[in-house]
């Protein structure tokens, strides 16, 4: 599976959680660390993990598994890593904190629109 499919489940299953504020941060002529950033926010601990599980439930049905997780159990900023592909979920005010959009401003942004058309809400 490419890795703009891989993007496509993530934001998806994210977005069927009820996550807020998705951006997607491409990545790929700018580092080797990944092709994507997919950054989502949360509003509770709850909330956090529940989308990472959903996003890990969606792929592992496509045979894909994370590399590493990271921040699950506190779901401040749960960072899962597909390689290609990480997903951060931030609570508001952590977000707001590390502000990974800022330090990525210089890399292109990703439409959610042209990724996932049917989701006219986002």
């Amino acid at each position: 599976m490419d890795t703009l499919e891989k993007l496509k489940i993530a934001l998806k299953a994210a977005l069927d959680k009820k996550a807020e504020n998705p951006v997607v941060i491409d990545l790929k002529d700018l580092t080797t660390l990944a092709d994507y950033f997919l950054i989502v926010t949360a509003n509770s601990d709850v909330h956090g993990r529940t989308i990472a599980d959903e996003i890990r439930k969606k792929l592992k049905e496509e045979g894909i598994v994370p590399l590493n997780i990271e921040g699950y159990d506190a779901a401040n900023w749960i960072l899962i890593d597909y390689g290609d592909l990480i997903v951060h979920i931030f609570k508001d005010e952590f977000r707001e904190l590390y502000n990974l959009e800022s330090l990525w401003m210089d890399a292109p942004r990703v439409e959610i629109a042209e990724l996932l058309p049917e989701e006219t809400n986002v």
